[in-house]
């Protein structure tokens, strides 16, 4: 009878402490709409590192669409690209580069520095435009690829089942992306180009970016 109850009380000691530390874990969590994402820890690293931020205090939203805007601060936070050795002539402005933007409009500075950097943008950008997953994947890889230094590479093209609903221009950056490891093919060996994609597509890939270049550092030139 004692045993019996050793058991009993040690059974409930465990439960208890799994459900203290599944209550301390989601008192942690920043957001409270990740219950549904794939990869929620890497938004959550993300987010701690002030690379990502919510929509709210408390939710990201992750299966919202991710606009043109949204994308290139994802891109400038990632790389940490800045104004710091810059001078103008004249103070600049967003529409200089792009007539469709808004200079009162929160991403006017992020549409300056992503510029100046070098992140190549089509001068009739809609920053309010969702952003297909093409789209996206290509301008990351433009930034990763030149920020992080990184040498041409030799691949073999890998079979997208849905290779014709590429851009051209874009498709040896999505190569590029498959043999990196910031994105997957489906089951069906589809990428879904033309799709828009979501705040948490985009968030895994910029972590799936981070991750690559820690692990293929720039090579050190010594003067």
């Amino acid at each position: 009878m004692n045993s019996k109850f050793k058991i009993i009380t040690l059974t409930t000691t465990v439960a208890l402490l799994f459900t203290l530390a599944g209550q301390s874990f989601a008192a942690t969590q920043p957001f409270s709409d990740l219950s549904h994402v794939d990869a929620p820890e890497k938004i959550i690293s993300l987010y701690e590192k002030g690379i990502v931020q919510g929509v709210t205090s408390h939710q990201f939203f992750p299966l919202a669409p991710l606009t043109a805007a949204q994308g290139i601060q994802l891109i400038v936070n990632t790389f940490d690209l800045n104004l710091d050795f810059v001078k103008f002539a004249k103070d600049p402005k967003a529409t200089d580069y792009y007539a469709l933007a808004n200079n009162d409009a929160w991403y006017a500075d992020t549409l300056i520095i992503a510029t100046v950097n070098k992140i190549d943008l089509p001068t009739d950008l809609d920053p309010n435009e969702q952003w297909t997953r093409q789209e996206f994947t290509y301008h990351l890889v433009q930034a990763m690829e030149r920020h992080g230094n990184l040498p041409m590479i030799n691949l073999l093209p890998v079979k997208v089942s849905d290779e014709s609903a590429l851009t051209i221009e874009y498709s040896g950056s999505i190569q590029r992306a498959l043999s990196y490891g910031l994105v997957k093919l489906d089951a069906e060996q589809n990428f879904h180009p033309q799709a828009v994609i979501s705040r948490a597509d985009a968030t895994e890939q910029i972590y799936n970016a981070l991750e690559y270049l820690q692990a293929h550092p720039a090579p050190v030139i010594n003067e």
